[in-house]
């Protein structure tokens, strides 16, 4: 527990498991589709094994299961989804008979044979991975992948052109991020890792997602995202000593205004790489 979240223990990654988390993560899962008018960008089609690495919630890969009803569809976590309707993380509509969830972490090496999957994806995991762990984490995402199948990465990076309010949020989070070794940067090197570690056919996509009203729906939408996750993380950086909480929430506060302005330019660097298993 930390300011009355539950956390996972003995793992880098610092946001809670909790029924909010879990609805925050599916409310990043609609803004991301919605951004990028699909859930991929790797020119693949007829996959029939696909594995997704730090499912979460388990919606992209339901999704994707439902795209492709002829692949078999694998997604792992931590703290998988249920393969029914309890817990936290039950959902409405029912897990498509091609779709399965199973425990595991990247960090550790991920039990499957070499070659098991024809897609492998993996999406903004930047806050879970360490910074000197990127390089062992593409190659592990290279071994599943059968020759002539894609990975493909999604990550983000930190806001850029915000305000004074905003931007000390995000250098508070950089700071409690830092503490367990993990560094914004690594967002945008995604591409470079999946070349270094074997990988052809590599491209590197870089979106600029708006952040604030002035962004319309998919900016208000990333603020949105945004102060849930400051929220999520407020108790590492006020027992950290980086603030206290009076002054967290004044600081919100503004930051909040910031982005409601109509002229607002703050925007999200969202780094999309995939690449092919050579065959």
């Amino acid at each position: 527990m930390n300011a009355g979240r539950v956390r996972t223990r003995g793992v880098p990654y610092l946001m809670p498991y909790d029924v909010e988390e879990l609805n925050r993560l599916d409310f990043q899962h609609y803004m991301l589709r919605a951004t990028l008018r699909g859930n991929f960008a790797a020119p693949i089609s007829a996959p029939s094994t696909i594995l997704d690495v730090g499912t979460g919630t388990g919606r992209w890969a339901r999704e994707l299961a439902m795209t492709f009803p002829s692949a078999s569809v694998i997604g792992v976590d931590l703290n998988p989804p249920p393969d029914d309707t309890a817990g936290p993380q039950a959902m409405d509509d029912p897990r498509p008979a091609n779709c399965a969830f199973a425990p595991g972490n990247i960090l550790e090496g991920l039990s499957f044979a070499d070659g098991s999957f024809s897609f492998t994806h993996q999406r903004a995991l930047l806050a879970a991975i360490p910074h000197d762990r990127w390089p062992a984490v593409a190659r592990e995402l290279a071994r599943l992948t059968a020759p002539g199948g894609w990975v493909e990465s999604l990550e983000v990076t930190e806001l850029q052109q915000s305000g004074p309010a905003t931007t000390q949020l995000v250098e508070w989070l950089r700071a409690a991020l830092a503490r367990r070794g993990v560094d914004f940067a690594d967002g945008g090197q995604v591409g470079d890792h999946l070349g270094a570690a074997g990988l052809v056919n590599v491209t590197t996509r870089a979106l600029r997602m708006p952040c604030g009203d002035s962004g319309g729906r998919i900016g208000k939408m990333l603020a949105a995202d945004w102060f849930s996750l400051f929220e999520a993380t407020r108790g590492f950086m006020t027992a950290m000593g980086m603030v206290t909480p009076e002054g967290f929430d004044q600081v919100s506060a503004t930051a909040r205004a910031e982005l409601a302005s109509p002229h607002g330019q703050c925007f999200m660097p969202v780094y999309i790489a995939y690449g092919q298993r050579p065959r």
